[in-house]
């Protein structure tokens, strides 16, 4: 391997987070320096913006790039694969007697009384289903023994269809893997390796037929695509010249190996907007906030996550594909089920390239629909002929102009003022003024909803907590949304608009297992659960030591899917050693919490046990620090004053528009303008902003506005 360090023994990682529009890059030393860079995005190649932004980071930086020893990828490929139906000739091969398990679903829909609703097409279709005689019972007992010359048939016809992956998801399997097994190695000798195959005992060994049979397609459609993808990046990093492992941002907020995640290729769907959230959540124990909202804003989608006690919410109920997410379990149906951790997010269809229109009823709509990259909106002179939220900000004064990006994306403000004048102004009567004020707010409104989604929907009052706001658009509104719930402050951190990839690189390793269990809790001895819990700990490291990790390195972690007995959903519970009682008291708590009851004395059942393995990438006084450099801070793409319009209350007011750095010098009161490189922070009348140690902007919101 190449000498990896650089001047005076540092050591670089470099994060890669890819938009819509642009790729955003953060190249992170072992000295807590961090330099940003941003490329337009390859939608045809990604892998060749990635390339090109790490070889211009890397020389604007004076680093070498032998001194390079990680680079770490948050990637939508895995996403937009099934977005595009784009994935590999899925084959599954189940138990007989549920070959339309993935047809069946669960009894649920997103839209409730609309007769018409389609569901999504199965990503296994119903002729590449095929069935093998077998059967184990709930507790992994043989009731029915494996036909191994049926499942040598059905690998003939698999091979005669000429599929490229074959996902394998057995009755009990999670109980007992032994058929699974077996029959993976039968189709693995009879198909060659060119062929995806994948067993649902190693991808989601729990209960609930449809959510790992659906997660084992899942993994099955998407693996080919996102393994040829992964190799050939590895590869061109390889060429370039950095000789570093390749890692990949898991939906959970860990990272894994690039040959790990073209395995379980599943467990990075999500993995953008999991990188903010963890980001976030480290920043925010550093300046000792435990409790914050993250709320992201880019280009199509607004994106809003909790934090508590300094650890992001995780859920593993999630759809991919089915539009945008509230996160409610009561709005399913619409996409197809992973039932892997993920960071809880509520996502909501507004971003700096959302449509704005009129609808057939004469009501102001913005979004879901988005301009994208291309056109984008019409102030960017692409060809947009539809007025967007960016339209609306350039019109009220709150964005550049002239250009935004440092002058990599030139602005028309007159087309901005003209599609929003014709579309939407003269339409309602209104000034134009007012009407963007109008788009700024009713957009506000459903950024709103995302917020109230991870905190006021789930027994969280907003105003125990900060928000925390990044990506490209979200300082724009931060403030006003807070004001909305009642929030007294927003942190806007050092480089928001890449805020995201360097979350990469704050981001530990991690593995987990689990295993169902299904048992009353009164049921289980402290014992069993030890002896589970100790075979789970032994999976997870044999994982890390495969991976060459010292053992004193990797940090564990252990939870509880609890429920009471009768109910279909579980609570997951922190466990700490084996103390049964206190458990039990947890869970009755956290119901408490959640649904505004507990039913003290009720049965509970203990569904599953999971444990959760991380180590840093890095040492962890290496792996936390962040120095802004100065000249970062003074990095803005205007200065001066403009007008800007805060709705009828304020009216026009002259705004001064100003760098980061310049609050070093002491608090400014709104209205002002805090106008970077990669974003732009709006502090509105009567609100005042300061820099805080940590170089990040605090808005304090006034208790009468909020």
């Amino acid at each position: 391997m190449a000498d990896a360090s650089g001047p005076q023994g540092i050591r670089y990682t470099v994060g890669c987070d890819i938009g819509g529009t642009f790729t955003d890059l953060v190249l992170h030393g072992s000295d807590g320096s961090v330099r940003t860079h941003k490329v337009p995005s390859t939608p045809d190649d990604y892998g060749r913006g990635i390339v090109r932004g790490i070889g211009e980071l890397a020389r604007a930086a004076g680093v070498d790039l032998g001194a390079i020893d990680g680079v770490v990828h948050a990637t939508t490929v895995a996403t937009n694969t099934i977005l595009e139906m784009k994935g590999a000739k899925t084959a599954l091969v189940t138990t007989a007697g549920f070959r339309d398990v993935l047809e069946m679903r669960r009894l649920r829909i997103p839209v409730l009384y609309d007769l018409q609703y389609d569901k999504p097409p199965p990503l296994a279709p119903r002729r590449l289903r095929f069935e093998v005689v077998e059967r184990m019972g709930a507790r992994g007992e043989v009731r029915v023994p494996l036909d191994e010359a049926g499942v040598a048939a059905v690998g003939e016809r698999i091979a005669a269809a000429g599929v490229d992956a074959v996902a394998i998801c057995l009755l009990h399997a999670y109980a007992n893997p032994a058929h699974e097994r077996r029959v993976a190695e039968l189709l693995r000798a009879r198909l060659g390796a060119d062929v995806f195959v994948t067993c649902s005992a190693d991808i989601l060994p729990e209960i609930r037929e449809y959510e790992r049979t659906s997660t084992t397609v899942v993994n099955a459609y998407v693996g080919p695509v996102v393994a040829r993808y992964l190799g050939a990046l590895g590869r061109r990093i390889s060429d370039l010249g950095v000789d570093a492992p390749l890692r990949v941002m898991q939906s959970n907020g860990g990272v894994m190996t690039a040959s790990a995640a073209a395995e379980k290729p599943a467990s990075i769907v999500e993995s953008g907007p999991a990188a903010g959230v963890i980001a976030c959540a480290r920043i925010a124990r550093r300046i000792g906030w435990p409790n914050v909202i993250s709320f992201d804003m880019g280009g199509t989608t607004a994106k809003a996550a909790i934090i508590e006690n300094g650890e992001p919410a995780r859920t593993s109920e999630y759809e991919v594909g089915a539009g945008i997410n509230l996160s409610s379990k009561l709005v399913k149906g619409g996409g197809y089920a992973i039932k892997l951790p993920f960071i809880d997010v509520s996502e909501i269809g507004a971003g700096g390239g959302s449509i704005v229109a009129i609808d057939a009823v004469g009501s102001l709509r913005v979004g879901p629909r988005s301009a994208g990259a291309v056109p984008g909106p019409a102030c960017y002179d692409l060809g947009g002929v539809d007025p967007t939220f960016t339209d609306a900000a350039v019109v009220l004064g709150y964005l550049n102009d002239k250009a935004l990006v440092g002058g990599q994306m030139p602005i028309v403000a007159e087309l901005s003022r003209r599609m929003l004048a014709d579309k939407v102004a003269t339409p309602l009567g209104l000034e134009p003024r007012a009407a963007a004020f109008g788009v700024f707010s009713l957009a506000v409104a459903g950024m709103t909803r995302a917020v109230k989604a991870v905190s006021t929907y789930r027994g969280r009052d907003p105003r125990d907590f900060a928000l925390v706001a990044f990506g490209g658009n979200g300082p724009v509104v931060a403030a006003a949304i807070a004001a909305e719930l009642n929030m007294r402050q927003v942190l806007v951190p050092p480089a928001p608009g890449v805020f995201s990839a360097l979350g990469l690189v704050f981001s530990d390793i991690e593995h987990d297992a689990m295993r169902t269990i299904f048992r009353r809790l009164g049921a289980v001895t402290a014992a069993e659960l030890g002896a589970i819990r100790a075979a789970l700990e032994a999976d997870v490291r044999a994982a890390f030591a495969a991976e060459g990790a010292e053992a004193n390195a990797v940090a564990i972690r252990v939870e509880a899917d609890l429920r009471y007995s009768g109910q279909a959903y579980e609570l997951t519970i922190p466990l700490a050693g084996a103390d049964l009682p206190a458990l039990a008291e947890a869970f009755h708590a956290e119901h408490a919490r959640t649904y505004g009851h507990r039913q003290d004395g009720a049965p509970i059942d203990l569904i599953n046990l999971r444990v959760i393995a991380s180590a840093p990438q890095r040492g962890e006084s290496e792996h936390g620090a962040v120095t802004m450099r100065a000249a970062d801070l003074d990095r803005a793409s205007g200065g001066g004053a403009r007008e800007c319009y805060f709705g009828a209350r304020y009216g026009v007011l002259q705004t001064p528009v100003i760098a980061r750095g310049d609050l070093r010098r002491g608090p400014v009161a709104g209205p002002a303008i805090v106008e970077e490189f990669d974003a732009t922070c709006v502090v509105p009348p009567d609100c005042t902003a300061r820099l805080d140690e940590q170089a990040n902007i605090i808005i304090t919101v006034p208790e009468a506005r909020a």
